[in-house]
């Protein structure tokens, strides 16, 4: 099935799952910071909650941004420069943040470090989509993707211990010298694709859906069908609302732990990164799943989790203020049906829209969309929570309704690939 694997391929293939694994978890430890600080930061500067808001949200605009210019200026440049490029700039200005005096200068140091970021997640999937068959994307994809799960837990844990021992501003500079770390080790280690260092390309046979898909007249500029941009847009509809949810929860999960449950700020960032510890087997199931029982289509199983999910924001919504225990126990259980969908519909599912060529591309669309999903909820959430009454009540109902707006976009995905759509 593809091209046979020589000794070389497989060889070279452990070390780009390796460095490309690691970069984006190391991305992490310069994206955390802040989110788990927040509520320190807030003491110590003075800035109230919709002033935290309008930093982060800085951060989250640029990220947005980013992400549409790495689906233009990735595949140019190419993942391995695009990368090293952005690593060292999100390592010089998370430096920066630690000595930042004002919310102003915080504000602008946050919007490079997203423009920075950008580059993470597109430029690591279009690495990884020129060294795996579609056929084995599914598992692969949910084994490489606990990469954001992984990366947020361990930030979040490092973050937590130095916020015991030490002040917030050094949380930005151990996240930026564990990035520095991984900067040397991704350099080392990672190649864009096998042609790079003289060996076949990595390609799949064609089935008879590619053949009808690519058959279509590709869109002018980008090459990619009309039936291929329609299952990118719903992705990217799906991933909207996902991330609404998922940064929603990871941005402030801390933040309600402190105010509302009144645990100390090392306990509230410990606690919150429950969502992401039980979301690391939720990715690495649901990509099995997808390739051992659905054939490598990625909405069916997607779907499945969703509707799962839209249960536990539900459950959420209902009685997630009753105590801190079953705030947490909620909290993982969002992030077991959140998780495994947004890694498997972002990563192999984007990999199968753009294919090997343009899988950079369709990866730094969708996840442009989550992106921009990213910002409204900063701004909603820090502008509707009100300390002073029961302010959770209606954040938690806003998430149950992204869910159900994420889950509609699934079933789309679903309904178009059953009736012959050459969906994921």
């Amino acid at each position: 099935m593809g091209t046979p694997l020589t000794p070389a391929h497989r060889s070279w293939r452990t070390r780009v799952f390796i460095a490309t694994w690691l970069s984006y978890v190391g991305f992490y430890f310069c994206r955390t910071p802040f989110s788990k600080a927040k509520d320190a930061i807030g003491d110590e500067m003075h800035w109230d909650a919709a002033t935290l808001g309008n930093v982060w949200t800085a951060y989250l605009i640029t990220y947005a941004l980013g992400q549409f210019l790495a689906s233009r200026m990735g595949p140019k440049l190419g993942p391995r420069r695009n990368l090293l490029i952005g690593m060292a700039v999100s390592i010089g200005v998370t430096v920066a943040m630690g000595i930042a005096l004002s919310w102003q200068v915080m504000a602008g140091l946050v919007a490079v470090n997203g423009l920075a970021q950008a580059t993470g997640w597109s430029g690591n999937v279009g690495t990884m989509a020129s060294w795996f068959h579609k056929h084995e994307r599914g598992r692969v994809m949910g084994a490489w993707s606990t990469n954001f799960t992984v990366g947020a837990l361990a930030s979040g844990w490092v973050m937590a211990a130095v916020l015991g021992v030490a002040n917030w501003r050094w949380c930005f500079y151990t996240g930026a010298l564990v990035l520095s770390g991984v900067w040397l080790l991704f350099s080392a280690f990672q190649r864009d694709r096998p042609e790079d260092l003289g060996l076949a390309p990595i390609d799949d046979p064609a089935t008879p859906e590619d053949e009808a898909r690519t058959s279509e007249a590709p869109t002018r500029g980008i090459g990619l069908s009309r039936t291929a941009w329609t299952n990118l847009l719903l992705v990217a509809g799906f991933y909207f609302f996902a991330k609404f949810i998922r940064y929603g929860l990871w941005s402030w999960a801390a933040y309600f732990l402190s105010h509302n449950y009144h645990l100390d700020k090392s306990e509230a960032a410990l606690y919150s990164t429950a969502f992401d510890v039980v979301g690391i087997p939720g990715v690495f199931v649901t990509g099995w799943i997808s390739d051992r029982y659905f054939q490598s289509r990625r909405g069916e199983i997607a779907l499945i989790m969703m509707l799962g999910m839209m249960v536990a924001t539900g459950l959420l919504m209902a009685f997630g203020g009753a105590s801190v225990t079953v705030f947490v126990i909620l909290l993982a259980a969002v992030g077991f049906t959140l998780y495994g969908p947004d890694a498997l519909l972002t990563g192999a599912g984007a990999m199968d829209i753009g294919s090997r060529r343009l899988a950079t591309f369709a990866a730094a669309t969708i996840s442009g969309f989550g992106s921009i999903g990213a910002v409204v909820q900063e701004l909603v959430i820090s502008r509707m929570y009100n300390p002073s009454a029961d302010g959770l009540a209606p954040i938690f109902g806003m998430l149950f309704g992204s869910a159900t707006l994420a889950t509609v976009f699934c079933g789309v995905l679903v309904v178009r690939n059953r009736r012959g759509g050459k969906g994921i």
